[in-house]
């Protein structure tokens, strides 16, 4: 597979084209290594997250970084977990939600059942957004959703739902800019602190460990989820991965990206049609 850049691209200075071969190889001996594979992640928010761990750490170079990651788990988990970016809230973009609510659930109504994919789920709190947005439809029943990340940690917190309750208050904005009309209270208890999701909620959703970069398509679904993701890959992962989304989506299933992510380019025409372009909402068409 190729880098995500040209370390020795001719525009950088020579600072700068020694960081990019540090970071390349540091890239190369984690996936040697230990089979986790950011060589197709963009330079720039991996640098970000590098540093940022090297400041914590007091390392000064991405070199010693690379012998400590070597010999040391714990350093390594840590950035893994810092590279694997897990930002997140329930209702995120609550412009988003409402557009899925009112133009995208009435046309789901007609189906049988619901098969919903959040690809990169983080610590879930997307997932139990769309869960709450199917029981207040009156579809949840008919749904199962599956929610898929490469970072076992988050996925860990997902599958616990459990978050602090501070961050509920905005949550709670969130969700009736969405469209919400209940209380989240109705969907969570308080527990020292924290805030639990309760298991009627969590009774349809299934979690698993799936790897953008390396694994296949996932089951024939309706909808699915990729939101701030395809933002970390370079062109070529991010193909691979558009392509992986249009396999496992059924006829005319819809596919969300982010909010800063553009899905179509000429390479994409031919795979799907803009439902919704302002919210970065997308329908699958049969390719030629």
């Amino acid at each position: 597979m190729k880098t995500n850049t040209d370390p020795r691209s001719p525009s950088l200075s020579e600072e700068e084209l020694n960081e990019n071969l540090e970071l390349w190889a540091l890239l190369e001996v984690i996936y040697q290594k230990y089979g986790y594979d950011f060589r197709n992640y963009t330079y720039s928010s991996i640098k970000r997250q590098l540093k940022r761990r090297m400041e914590a750490e007091g390392i000064q170079t991405i070199s010693h970084m690379q012998h400590l990651a070597l010999n040391q788990k714990e350093l390594f988990h840590k950035l893994v977990s810092d590279f694997y970016i897990n930002v997140t809230e329930l209702f995120r973009d609550p412009s988003f939600f409402k557009n899925i609510r009112s133009h995208v659930i009435p046309i789901l109504k007609s189906y049988p059942s619901i098969k919903i994919w959040h690809a990169g789920c983080g610590t879930g709190q997307e997932v139990y957004s769309m869960a709450i947005l199917l029981m207040e439809e009156g579809l949840f029943e008919k749904a199962h959703i599956y929610a898929t990340d490469v970072n076992t940690e988050a996925l860990n917190k997902a599958r616990q739902g459990i978050y602090s309750i501070e961050l509920i208050k905005e949550d709670t904005h969130n969700y009736f800019e969405s469209g919400g009309t209940e209380s989240l209270s109705k969907y969570c208890t308080a527990s020292y602190g924290n805030v639990i999701m309760k298991s009627e909620i969590k009774k349809n959703i299934s979690f698993f460990d799936h790897n953008l970069v390396t694994d296949n398509s996932f089951g024939e679904m309706n909808l699915i989820f990729c939101r701030n993701v395809l933002i970390y890959f370079n062109s070529e992962l991010k193909q691979r991965s558009v392509r992986v989304f249009w396999d496992s989506l059924c006829h005319k299933g819809f596919f969300c990206a982010g909010a800063n992510e553009r899905l179509l380019g000429e390479e994409n025409e031919a795979l799907f049609d803009v439902f919704d372009d302002k919210n970065k909402i997308y329908r699958k068409k049969e390719a030629a």
